[in-house]
Formats: structure tokens, sequence, C-alpha cells
């Protein structure tokens, strides 16, 4: 009923920006009889809208916009597609980061999707179609036709956050004209097991429908360690008429799985290695419930060759419960027998709606030829956010926390609470916020083609970021407004002596504000929000039709504001350099290479390294075919020594280096039998940690047996 009630109280405003979307298209309509009016002189007309492995088009309303071969992008990116998840065994998103330059994952407190790009953590910085999808959770890959990863700050594609870069999902869609039907099951040693179905009807000659749904089971090394889930995703595509289609979907994603956030750090400051087999939480206490339903709306109409437009509508309703106890406090030197023990419950409830409206024009001045992209969007989205924390002791000053002997409290099958330990209810409130945020944005670009060698790009957004919180805590006195409005610009230049080698420079900016990535307050309010700046130049080198090169240098200035206790503000600046490479080639006709190196080094106002920043990390993977049926796969990832989020003082992280392996068999022409083996050499590593003594304890090896067909 409280769900139903929100909603309810938010249907004006979905009705007034339906009307808005709608006045949107109108006014888009008129200027697009404007701009074909300018275009008369067609000179050449827009790509096709595909996607492949080599292009981002924007048929998929994907992070670029514009249909621009990725050798014209001055940026780095990444692109990981449906076939290369398929073939690694690749089930999350941390799966496709272990393998990207640039990149790194946080342990995300063992709830979420949580990216380290080039130094920058985010939980928020995720998008579905190019559209926000910012509340924390593990996004699953059933429907994924291909996960872009783009670094660097850029406000301008993107707006608010994306520091240090964004992941953008693009999900499969309904294939006019075709009847498909692909399955796949799996299996690992842990005994977690996933099924997932992909089924297209041709439904008549201008219209299709699509359905992806998986199940799986949660299991892993860790004692506990249980859970399930499904995703449901349904899309139509309708061809209007000869200019226009309209893709429409719904996809409802379901899992209750359990949390686990490590173990404590030793005196030495690294992972406390002899307590890497016991798990400081409880099966009944350490879960994370998530629900979410999304609704979205494509439509796509060509006004002519030489103008396209891009529409979009988005409502996800978003329900999570977190809850988990932790190992806090931890001294060896002093008693290697006791644990402090944290914890506490929190509630996330958001709805986010989104419209966004582009307009994609190719123009001809002369010999001169531009790219021009003009875009407009609104969200709106609201929250409601708690957190109670457990009551061990209502008489003492810190009930919130207790020490617990670690002996003995490790019994197999029941954790820490096999001792009857009584932490609840979960009554002593931290936290309870209501938020209001309407975001309003638009942005312009244009790709100038100066001739066949040189291309510049300028453009720049506006954002009105408008949110209010109200605390609902008795007495509270966090309730307030705030209102930003933001301007950043984006340049950059692609000089190509070669049509196979571009040469490029750019210049871009973004902003964070002071509500932070989940806003579920204010922060330092009144404070302007933090910047980042990214200066970024590189190489991009297509070999040949089947290999490319990326070489980036690229610095990152991050000015961070905060309150200088005195009514006015502080900036922290910290400042991170770095170079990447990535090679991606069919070596032979039988073996093929990925492989990503990133070199990382920064400094702080304070002098001191950022965390999360790992010195030198790579990654390889090969694939080679031995015969018609029978293929191979090897691959290595190495991640550096760095620290936790926090910095130095929080420990270290130590450097590891992971083997993983697989093996590929065609059983028929619609059936395969997979074998995929991660940490094949079964190496302990402690991946990540959170903080102080939330190290992640890295899995030893695991094969994952699937069957993947077509019918």
């Amino acid at each position: 009923m409280k769900t139903y009630l929100k909603q309810l109280k938010m249907l004006p405003i979905k009705l007034m920006a339906c009307g808005l979307f709608s006045l949107t298209i109108s006014s888009v309509s008129s200027l697009a009889q404007d701009m074909e009016a300018a275009a008369e002189n067609e000179v050449y007309e827009l790509d096709e809208f595909v996607v492949t492995d080599q292009f981002l088009f924007s048929d998929q309303v994907n992070a670029l916009k514009t249909p621009t071969p990725v050798i014209n992008v001055p940026q780095s990116l990444s692109i990981t597609s449906a076939a290369d998840i398929s073939l690694r065994g690749f089930d999350s998103v941390g799966d496709i980061v272990d393998y990207t330059p640039g990149v790194n994952m946080n342990q995300g407190e063992g709830h979420r999707d949580a990216v380290v790009f080039r130094g920058s953590l985010s939980t928020s910085d995720f998008f579905v179609d190019g559209v926000r999808d910012d509340v924390q959770y593990y996004r699953p890959l059933y429907n994924v036709e291909q996960i872009e990863i783009l670094r660097g700050p850029n406000a301008l594609l993107f707006g608010r956050g994306g520091a240090g870069g964004v992941v953008n999902r693009v999900t499969k869609k309904a294939e006019i004209g075709q009847d498909f039907n692909a399955y796949s099951l799996s299996i690992d040693n842990f005994g977690a097991s996933e099924v997932q179905l992909d089924k297209n009807v041709a439904i008549n000659e201008t219209s299709a429908f699509r359905l992806n749904a998986y199940f799986d089971t949660f299991e892993n090394h860790r004692d506990f360690s249980d859970g399930s889930g499904y995703g449901v995703n349904p899309s139509f595509k309708f061809a209007l008429s000869d200019q226009t289609t309209l893709d429409v979907s719904l996809e409802a994603i379901d899992y209750d799985r359990s949390i686990d956030r490590g173990i404590p750090k030793g005196a030495d400051g690294k992972p406390a290695t002899e307590l890497s087999g016991i798990v400081f939480g409880d099966p009944d206490l350490n879960k994370s419930e998530f629900e979410s339903i999304s609704f979205r709306a494509l439509l796509q109409h060509s006004f002519s060759d030489t103008l396209k437009g891009i529409f979009t509508a988005s409502y996800t309703d978003y329900d999570k419960l977190y809850q988990n106890f932790y190992a806090s406090s931890y001294d060896e030197t002093v008693d290697a027998d006791s644990v402090t023990l944290d914890g506490y419950v929190d509630t996330t409830e958001r709805q986010n709606f989104v419209l966004s409206g582009n307009l994609v024009a190719e123009l001809d001045s002369g010999s001169i030829k531009h790219t021009l992209l003009l875009g407009a969007e609104f969200m709106d989205s609201s929250s409601e956010n708690d957190r109670f924390n457990p009551d061990f002791d209502p008489s003492a000053a810190t009930e919130d926390t207790a020490v617990f002997t670690i002996s003995g409290r490790n019994t197999p099958g029941l954790g820490f609470n096999a001792g009857g330990l009584n932490a609840g209810p979960f009554t002593d409130l931290n936290d309870d916020t209501a938020t209001d945020l309407s975001v309003l944005s638009l942005y312009v670009q244009d790709e100038i083609e100066l001739s066949d060698q040189l291309t510049a790009v300028l453009g720049a957004r506006f954002d009105s970021f408008d949110i209010e919180v109200t605390d609902n805590e008795a007495g509270a006195s966090d309730s307030g407004s705030q209102k930003d409005k933001e301007f950043t610009p984006r340049a950059g230049i692609v000089y190509k002596p070669e049509e196979h080698i571009s040469l490029y420079a750019s210049y871009s900016q973004t902003f964070v504000p002071q509500s932070g990535d989940q806003f579920a307050n204010l922060g330092d309010a009144g404070l302007d929000p933090d910047e980042f700046t990214n200066l970024e130049a590189g190489i991009k080198w297509d070999l040949a039709d089947d290999q490319s090169v990326t070489l980036a240098i690229f610095k990152i200035e991050q000015d961070l504001v905060t309150d200088d206790g005195a009514g006015g503000s502080l900036i922290n600046e910290a400042e991170i350099e770095g170079f990447e490479a990535q090679y991606l080639g069919r070596v032979t006709d039988q073996w093929t290479v990925s492989a990503g190196y990133t070199h990382l080094t920064g400094e702080t106002t304070s002098g001191a390294r950022p965390a999360e920043l790992p010195k030198s990390s790579y990654s390889i993977w090969n694939n080679y075919q031995l015969s018609e049926k029978l293929g191979l796969g090897l691959g290595a990832i190495y991640q550096g020594e760095s620290t936790p989020k926090g910095g130095a003082s929080k420990g270290t992280v130590p450097s590891f280096t992971r083997v993983d392996a697989a093996a590929y068999y065609q059983l028929s022409d619609n059936l395969r039998l997979q074998l995929n083996i991660e940490n094949l050499l079964d190496e302990e590593y402690y991946p990540h940690s959170y903080s102080s003594h939330q190290f992640t304890v890295g899995a030893p090896i695991n094969a994952a047996v699937s069957i993947k067909g077509t019918f």
C-alpha cells in the first residue's frame, strides 16, 4: 500500500512530464523541418543504425549517441559483446571489469556493483541503453547485447557523475523478420547454477517479440553463501513506417542473496590470512533482497537521409533491503581471538522517471561537414532511505557494536549467531530520509569534419540539479533543499594521417553534487559540487580489419569541496595521471587475443597516493581453435598493490595474479559444451577491500560447466 500511495502521489508529475515529452516531440518535429530545409543540398547519408564489435551506433541508444566509428572517438573506451560474455563465462559486471584496462572493482560492501574508474569510485554511474540506472545492486547480464565502458569525466553525455567513467548496458531488443531460440544451462563446483533463455518471434512483417529470462542460484567458496534470483525482459519492436521504429520493453528483476564483507587486516595492515576461512556474519542476518520493475520505450524516426531523432521514456521502481554484520575492529597484537562486530539494516525505495530526446543531423557547409547532436533530458526521482542499527545492549553507550570471541563462534552452518546472538530487533534508528530530485539537462555537440584527415568535437551541457531532502527523524535538522546549475564543456580533436590511424586529444569535465552518488542527504549543503577535469591524448590504430591497438595517456584533476568549519569551503585537490594500452586482434586464423595494460600514479593535497589506485594492472585473454569443433581459452589478470577506500591508514590490498582458462566443444551446429575455469592455479588472493577490516577473500579454483544451444 505504501508503494502504491507513493506511485499515486507521483502520477501528476508523470502526466506533466508526458505532456512535456509530447511538446518536446512536437517542437523537435518543427525543428526537424527547419533543418531539412537547411540541408536540402544533401551530400551524404547517415550510416544505418547497427551495432558491431567495432562501431557504436545510435540504434541501441548507447553512450555515444551519434553514429561515430570508434576510431573517430576522442576518448578511451572498451566494448564487450554478448558473444564474448557467453564464451568467457562472465556472469557479472565485475567479471568484465577484471579484463578491462583503466578500471577495477571495489568490494561494494558485498551488496552492489562498485567500479573504480581511473581512481574514482562510483556506485551510480551505470546506464541501461543510455538511461541512468543508479540504485546500488548487482546487475545481471542475461539480456545484454554489449557492455560499453567509457573512461574519463564527461558530463556532456551523462550529466552529473561519471567522475572517472561510466558503464552502459545495451540490451537485446526484438528483431523483425527473424525467429530464433537460444538457451544456456550452467553449474559450477560450488553449486551455483543458472538457466538463460532468449526467444525471438517475428509476429508479422512489421513487428516482433523477444523474451529474455534467467533464473540462478547463488553459491560460492564462503560459508553461508546462498541465494537465488531471476530476471525477465519481454520486448516488442514495431516498424511504424519506413522511417520510424518503436521499441517497448518491461523488465523485472528479483533476487535474495547472502552478504559477506570479508576478513579483518592483521598487524601488518594486510589481510589476516589466518582468518580467511571465517565469515564474520550470519546466514540469517547477512542478506540482501532486491526487486525492480522497469518500463522502457525507444522511438527512432528518420526525418530525412541526414536527420534522425531518438526519443526515450523510462520508468523504474526499485525496492531494496540490505542487512549485514561485519568485523569493524580487530587488533591481533592485543587479542587475536576477539573481534568487534558492527552491523545495520538499510532499505531503499526509489522511483526514477526519465525522458530524453536527441536529434542527430549531418549538414554540409561547403568543404566542412557537421554531425550535430542536440539533446534534452528530464529526470524525476523520488527516494526513501532508512537505516537501523542493532541493539546489543540498550544500557551501553555503544550498543550497536559488540566484542565476540572468534573461537567457538564459527560453528559450521550457524555463523556468529551460534551462541544466541541477541542483535535486535533493529530498533536503533540511524537515519530516515525522503528525497525528491529533478534534473533538467540541455546539451549540444558538433563533430566538425574540417577535412578528410581532421575532425574537431565541440560541445557543452547545462544541468539544473534540484534536490529536496526531508529528514524524518524526530528532532532532525537536516531537511532542506539545494539547486545547482552547472555548465560543462567538452572539446576534442581527431587527426587521421591514414584511414586506419587516428591521433586524438580531448578535454572534458563533470561534476558530482554534495548529495553524492545516492543523494540520501544533502551532504555539505550550500557548497558547490565537486569538479573533475580530464585531459587525454591517444592513438587508435586498426592494424588490419580484425586487429586494433589503442594507446592513451591522461590526467584527471579532482577538486573536492568540503566545509572549512567556519562558514566557508575548502578544496581538497587530487591529481591522477595514467597510461592505458589495449589490443584486440586475430593473430592467426585460429588464434585471437584481447589484452590491456594500465599504469596509474596520483597524489592528493596532503601528498598521499589516492586510495584504490594500483600502480600497474594488466589482463590478457587468448582463444585458440584447435579443430573445427574444439577450442581453448587461456587468460590472466594482474592487479598491483593498492589501499582500501580511505587510504593507507585502512591497510594494504596485496598485488595478485590470477590465471583463468576455458574449453569449448561444438557437439553439433546448434549445441556447444563449455568449461570455464577461474583461478586455474588456485592462487590465494584478496582482490579488494571496502575498509580496514573488509578484505574480500578471492575464490579458489572454480570450474563451471555449461551447455549452450539454439533451436
